[in-house]
């Protein structure tokens, strides 16, 4: 991946949106946003042509979560190596997959060691977007929300869920942009996990993460991954459009295993 500039914009990407007749603040920003790459270690560079592509149609690339199988450190070191094929910025959460191994850390400092922004409690701006994002966890949603009573495994089960969504609100809050994209990898509403098996579904998201969300005037988008067998669209109680971004779902909706969001 291309080095990235002080406003986090590749040099490459600047060149392009210059061409575009696009300042650094431009009117409409292209987020390409895909999910659940699960790279294995036999993998064999099978995203580095994607990635190209994606260059030449988006100006930011947001992963959402899952992009290694199990966490393994060469997993991460294959997906790093076909990043270097994408010549726009790039941000990203981790998946539950990527936390397998138990070395999610590791697996975040290769993708950073190849360019990628690593969202967390922090956030970025590129081109006047904001981008916050977290992982995420599960619990459920609406009146289907897993509450905090009873034993110690679920009182810290759904303590797990509630420091993800705190995570997502200071990051929010952190940005000053009139525009935001928040980036998960477990989904943030029910509407976008519809297809999967309903037995299934306090394990797929929370609603707390779209209640973080919800707070904010300036989010535009969300965009998460995770639910393989979901729906692509959705909306929060306040209306912010929820994209389900698995590669699988996009695919099925678009024909190519990539979301095209204009912010």
């Amino acid at each position: 991946m291309s080095p990235t500039s002080a406003n986090g914009a590749s040099p490459t990407w600047w060149a392009r949106a210059s061409r575009r007749g696009m300042n650094a603040k431009p009117d409409t920003v292209t987020v390409a946003a895909i999910g659940d790459l699960h790279v294995t270690e036999s993998s064999e560079h099978r995203y580095r042509d994607l990635f190209a592509e994606i260059s030449q149609a988006a100006d930011v690339l947001a992963l959402c979560g899952d992009l290694t199988n199990f966490g393994k450190t060469r997993e991460a070191e294959i997906l790093a190596e076909d990043l270097h094929a994408c010549t726009i910025p790039a941000v990203a959460v981790l998946g539950n997959h990527d936390y397998e191994c138990g070395q999610p850390q590791v697996v975040a400092d290769i993708l950073h060691s190849a360019g990628v922004t690593m969202l967390g409690e922090q956030a970025v701006e590129i081109g006047g977007v904001g981008f916050a994002g977290v992982k995420g966890f599960v619990g459920g949603f609406g009146r289907g929300e897993l509450g905090s009573f009873g034993e110690p495994a679920i009182k810290a089960f759904v303590d797990a869920s509630i420091e993800e969504a705190r995570k997502l609100e200071n990051a929010l809050r952190s940005l000053r942009t009139d525009r935001v994209v928040a980036v998960l990898h477990y989904a943030p509403i029910v509407e976008t996990v519809e297809g999967e098996p309903l037995e299934i579904f306090p394990f797929l998201g929370s609603s707390r993460l779209a209640d973080a969300v919800d707070r904010f005037e300036n989010v535009k988008a969300v965009v998460h991954g995770h639910a393989h067998r979901g729906s692509f669209r959705g909306e929060t109680l306040k209306g912010i459009p929820v994209y389900n971004c698995a590669q699988f779902v996009v695919k099925a909706e678009t024909d190519r295993p990539y979301a095209l969001i204009e912010v």
